[in-house]
């Protein structure tokens, strides 16, 4: 059974009249480490038109953090825009699950909550096994199949977010005559290590839904290769 995750605390800590609040628990979605309280909730922040991450303003509101740092990424936004982010990895599983522009996390005013990388339930499970999310299976054979959505027509190819039910990547080629398809191969291939001959491509349930059949590597092995891939 999940665990409740929504408690009333007395915290000097939370941004309230009173000694008592309600404070908001979220877990790795993955491997259910504990991850940030906050005293609101994900779906009442808002959202980065970017990427889709949620915005938690901490001159506003408490943030909690168990996480550990990932490493300063720059990316290249429309128009040529540089951004640079400070990111945080869960403790538990190391996935990607939130940053910040400001390299000091006391003096970030903003933190940056990926979408899909949280939960506000966790599942009765030990952080240390971080279990391999169902859209990525082992199938006979030695097979494994990868739940993958494809967002065609973007300025580049990137694995954008894993989360229970698919890994979204995107792609720079447009979906007509197969052309997404190929990048996408060749991209996995060059992120997973493996060449073409070692991937088959599947439709999936819908014209951006795909299934990608893999060779000779473990599902965990597969997952840990997408982990360390991700840029939202």
């Amino acid at each position: 059974m999940p665990k409740r995750t929504t408690h009333t605390y007395s915290s000097e800590d939370a941004a309230k009249d009173g000694p008592e609040s309600e404070l908001f628990v979220y877990y790795c979605k993955h491997c259910s480490s504990h991850v940030l309280i906050s005293d609101t909730q994900l779906q009442k922040m808002p959202k980065r038109k970017t990427d889709k991450a949620y915005v938690l303003d901490k001159t506003k509101h408490l943030a909690r953090l168990h996480t550990k740092e990932a490493g300063k990424i720059l990316l290249k936004r429309g128009e040529g825009k540089l951004e640079k982010q400070f990111r945080m990895a869960c403790v538990g599983c190391d996935l990607f699950v939130c940053y910040r522009a400001e390299e000091d996390l006391q003096n970030a005013s903003f933190i940056y909550v990926v979408d899909g990388a949280l939960s506000s339930v966790a599942a009765e499970t030990n952080p240390q096994d971080a279990p391999v999310p169902p859209c990525i299976s082992q199938l006979e054979g030695g097979l494994v199949q990868v739940a993958i959505e494809v967002e065609d027509r973007s300025q580049r190819s990137a694995i954008t977010r894993v989360n229970a039910d698919d890994v979204r990547v995107s792609v720079a080629a447009p979906a007509a005559r197969g052309e997404a398809n190929n990048e996408l191969l060749e991209f996995m291939g060059k992120v997973l290590g493996l060449r073409l001959t070692q991937m088959t491509l599947q439709r999936g349930w819908n014209n951006k839904s795909k299934l990608l059949i893999i060779e000779d590597l473990t599902a965990r092995q597969v997952y840990e290769k997408l982990l360390e891939a991700v840029q939202p």
